[in-house]
């Protein structure tokens, strides 16, 4: 027996686990999806959706496939968030989880996946308990969420294809939580070039009507890259 293999035959064993905040967005405020914990420790208890990373297939591979598996969606906006790794933090064994937090179109997700896995979507500010530490995986993504949501246009992850200003406004607002002034808050997002005014209008809030917008992708995806202050 080599040196190296003795190396890596006698350390202590661990399982490497990833978990997924996964967030979505109705005209009611933003939303997290939950599941009922199908095994033990803490079955029938609310939980984030996760599983361990098998042994061929990276971390960012393992959350792709989580996502997938869950919502029935590919290529959802995901990230990582931080690494929970206290010793005791899951009673099942001697387990560090990646979090990572994803963006979904509540519209576009498998409803029939979601029942199959008992998953229900939650307001943020109502969730019941969650177990072991995911709760403090959630808080820290919602943390990150709002610092993001000042330099990222976050609305293509998360809004319908077609939205009104005072729609998108009302994203912002449940992302931030607090009041955007309307004034500056239409000013500053037209200015910055990336939505495309459409010829329908939204006629159920008011007689004149308020014209939808969609974002341009290219426009889009270079403030992503760039980045950009949205301070509001």
């Amino acid at each position: 027996m080599s040196l190296n293999s003795a190396f890596y035959e006698n350390a202590d064993p661990l399982l490497l686990a990833v978990d997924c905040i996964i967030f979505g967005y109705t005209p009611e405020g933003l939303k997290l999806l939950l599941f009922k914990r199908r095994v033990e420790p803490f079955a029938g208890a609310w939980s984030l959706i996760g599983s361990f990373v098998q042994r061929d297939e990276s971390v960012e591979e393992a959350t792709s496939r989580i996502l997938e598996e869950a919502t029935g969606l590919s290529h959802i906006f995901q990230e990582e968030l931080g690494v929970f790794s206290s010793v005791n933090r899951d009673p099942g064994g001697r387990v560090i989880s990646i979090a990572y937090y994803a963006l979904v179109r509540i519209q576009e997700e498998d409803a029939d996946l979601l029942a199959l896995h008992q998953a229900s979507w939650f307001p943020v500010d109502q969730r019941p308990p969650l177990i072991l530490d995911h709760e403090a995986m959630v808080v820290a993504g919602l943390d990150k969420l709002r610092r993001k949501a000042r330099y990222q246009p976050l609305g293509f992850e998360l809004l319908p294809e077609k939205f009104t200003i005072p729609q998108l406004r009302s994203f912002y607002e449940a992302i931030l939580q607090r009041e955007v002034d309307q004034g500056n808050f239409r000013k500053k997002i037209l200015a910055m070039g990336i939505l495309e005014k459409l010829a329908e209008k939204d006629r159920a809030s008011s007689k004149k009507g308020a014209h939808y917008y969609r974002f341009d992708r290219d426009q889009y995806d270079r403030q992503v890259q760039e980045g950009f202050d949205f301070t509001i």
